[in-house]
């Protein structure tokens, strides 16, 4: 079968997409080479970036290599059933019979609640969208959520307390070359986001002053004017920090703040008996750098904060925003040029897929499922009685806990792979190997695609057409230029031909991904995250279009919050809540383990991993540790060590980095098996936003003698 069309000369045709990894979302056309027999792994590919408004026609070495993993023998392009204990091909009649019989067994004898769908931040709007009316029409329970949950949920939830609104960005990614200063907490976009690097680069030829927040010196920290290297888990305390100075020297926008906030006199009081040299010491740092940081800040006339999962993913994350928030309001540096806050989303499709209903308590738009309004609405749209759609469900990694318990009986997973994302990775896949039924739709045989009873065969980003929502809420097309090898499907067509056969096909007619979109901007209309004005068309002629977008006359909105805010009151609204502080590492595990991502890979690396540019970059796991710490614990360079926390163990080789703090450890989240750094990592959630402590697990290590 041949696989990429030809043009008129008979060439292969040249797919016009974008890259399926990171939040910027740059676009980009593969072009087949000449070798190779058609239908099969050609020799040669040509990759180019498309400018554009988002990264400027630049691609990073993930992007440039993405094709490999998508022209890989080791796809999976047929469907597997369980049988004997292993795997074998099965047809897709049966496979969608036996789901189908099989939620239906579960819903009947449980109630359908023992159900639960377990989505994915990659996922296209269409196919996010489709999946939430699918958890709640088709299947009719409320347990459903996604792994960004793990990614986005502090800074979401903090931002939607504070501004009445979450969206990536605040701002425009042109806007950056205006700020003056520009902090970045716990974000390492050097090799998280490669390509938004200019940006930043441009700000300093203008004169900026960039400050770094991050246990480690980074490729980001490289560039920065001012490096903190925090203790983890105390950025709260340090952004409080911040605030203290910015107020006691006189750096506070007065009128901004009596005009357009609320709460500012709470949070006088909260901050009056502040001690700064003793919140110093708990962050590690030195107060006078402390200072520096902030007078930075505070005395620059344009600014801007960011944050990522080295902010949020803790167990007090939702307050760790709010609190860097603070200093935004305070110095009233948003709503205009040059200014504002970003959360620096990392999924592909982080944002779009989290406005539009994968999300335990959301329905599309933003919508909540609790609000009477918010449900008489969608289900209008839905053509549904609003009483027969379920309540909240629960979080990602407590869905994990109710199938320990029982409550959970099958799980349908949809471009995820919790066996390695979720903390406590260990119970997680206990948990997944005695449900009575897994079902996992996914492009290779992941971690938690070898768990299960079935293994549905999707599609790549060059096959499955569909919308994102970069970084910044600028939605953009991504066309397909590549036929579906062997019998993938569309993770979109898959829903609809479940639902089809559990009797609910009149509410999952589509044919194409447009149609599913046109019914997203309508669920969406009149919602926070407002979609309605943005059509295929639109994204076609302006290559992108930011939300809110009421109606198609409209321009959607890229600098938000020019004159007020999302609240009722048109304010935002300041925190004067310190919360509880992780007690930190001591005794038998004196040590800081937190993780993240290299260069060279994404997410648990399913994908970045079955290219062998990417692979031959890293082929394997490593733990950072400072040569000082080393020597205490007599382990070499490049030597196999364990790393134990009381909730597990794995093994890496290390690697000895004077960047690094002595009282932390690094180690890169995107290997399963034994090299997986979430076996460690604790289960304990964020109260508000339940996001897990990622980036802060008390551990020891020890050597791996021969």
């Amino acid at each position: 079968m041949l696989l990429w069309g030809s043009d008129a000369g008979g060439a292969p045709a040249k797919a016009e997409t974008q890259c399926p990894f990171c939040s910027v979302q740059c676009k980009m056309t593969v072009t087949p080479g000449e070798k190779g027999v058609p239908g099969q792994h050609r020799t040669a590919y040509k990759v180019e970036g498309v400018p554009n408004a988002a990264s400027e026609g630049r691609v990073c070495v993930k992007g440039m290599n993405a094709h490999q993993h998508a022209v890989h023998s080791q796809r999976l392009l047929h469907p597997l059933v369980r049988s004997n204990g292993e795997l074998v091909p099965c047809s897709w009649e049966e496979a969608i019979e036996m789901i189908s019989r099989r939620f239906q067994t579960i819903s009947e004898q449980y109630g359908p609640d023992a159900n639960a769908v377990y989505g994915g931040g990659s996922l296209t709007n269409e196919t996010a969208y489709l999946l939430g009316k699918f958890a709640r029409v088709a299947l009719g329970t409320r347990h459903i959520d996604y792994n960004g949950r793990f990614c986005m949920s502090a800074a979401a939830s903090a931002a939607s307390k504070t501004f009445g609104i979450d969206r990536g960005l605040t701002f425009r990614l042109a806007d950056i070359p205006l700020a003056r200063c520009i902090v970045l907490a716990g974000t390492n976009i050097a090799e998280c986001q490669p390509t938004l690097l200019p940006y930043f680069h441009q700000a300093k030829e203008n004169g900026a002053k960039i400050v770094v927040i991050d246990p480690r010196k980074t490729a980001t920290a490289a560039m920065a004017d001012i490096h903190l290297p925090i203790r983890p888990g105390t950025d709260a305390l340090l952004a409080s920090s911040m605030l203290k100075i910015i107020m006691d020297e006189g750096f506070v926008d007065e009128a901004f703040v009596r005009g357009r906030t609320n709460g500012y006199d709470e949070l006088i009081a909260y901050m009056s008996g502040f001690d700064l040299n003793r919140a110093a010491d708990l962050c590690g740092l030195e107060a006078e750098l402390i200072r520096e940081a902030a007078r930075c800040y505070g005395m620059a006339d344009t600014g801007m904060i960011l944050t990522a999962r080295g902010v949020e993913q803790q167990t007090d994350g939702h307050l760790a925003v709010l609190h860097f928030l603070n200093l935004v309001l305070a110095t009233g540096k948003i709503g205009r040029e040059g200014c504002g806050y970003g959360a620096v989303t990392g999924q592909g499709n982080g944002q779009g897929g989290r406005e539009h209903g994968q999300k335990a308590d959301q329905l599309p738009g933003y919508r909540s499922i609790e609000k009477e309004e918010d449900r008489k609405y969608v289900a209008s749209v839905w053509g549904v009685e609003a009483s027969s759609l379920p309540g909240k469900g629960v979080s990602a990694y407590e869905m994990m806990e109710l199938i320990h318990q029982g409550k959970i009986k099958s799980l349908f997973v949809m471009g995820s792979n919790p066996v390695v994302s979720n903390p406590n990775a260990g119970h997680a896949a206990a948990g997944l190997k005695n449900l009575e039924f897994l079902v996992v739709a996914d492009m290779f045989m992941s971690e938690t695609a070898r768990l299960a009873d079935l293994v549905l065969p999707v599609t790549s980003y060059l096959e499955n057409e569909g919308t994102l929502t970069n970084l910044e809420g600028r939605v953009l097309l991504r066309t397909a230029g590549r036929q579906a090898p062997g019998e993938t499907r569309h993770d979109w067509t898959i829903l609809c031909s479940i639902a089809d056969r559990l009797g609910k096909g009149p509410f999952f007619r589509f044919n194409e991904p447009e149609e599913i979109f046109n019914e997203l901007r309508l669920a969406s209309k009149g919602g926070i995250a407002d979609y309605y004005g943005i059509t295929y068309g639109r994204l076609r002629r302006e290559e992108g279009v930011y939300w809110p977008c009421p109606s198609p006359e409209e321009d959607g909105v890229g600098l938000l919050f020019r004159q007020s805010f999302a609240h009722p009151d048109g304010k935002a609204v300041f925190t004067a809540t310190e919360g509880e502080r992780w007690a930190g590492a001591s005794g038998d595990y004196p040590l800081i383990l937190t993780n993240g991502r290299v260069l060279s890979h994404y997410l648990t690396g399913v994908q970045t991993r079955r290219s062998p540019t990417l692979l031959a970059r890293e082929l394997e796991n490593f733990a950072e540790i400072h040569p000082l710490t080393a020597q205490r614990y007599r382990i070499r360079d490049g030597e196999w060590v364990e790393i134990l926390s009381e909730h597990g163990s794995f093994t890496v080789r290390c690697r000895m980095k004077d960047h690094i703090r002595q009282d932390t450890l690094f180690v890169p989240m995107h290997w399963g098996g034994v090299q997986n750094v979430n076996h460690a990592t604790r289960p304990e959630l964020d109260p508000f936003c339940k996001m897990p402590g990622f980036k802060t697990t008390a551990v020891r290590i020890r050597p791996l003698k021969n």
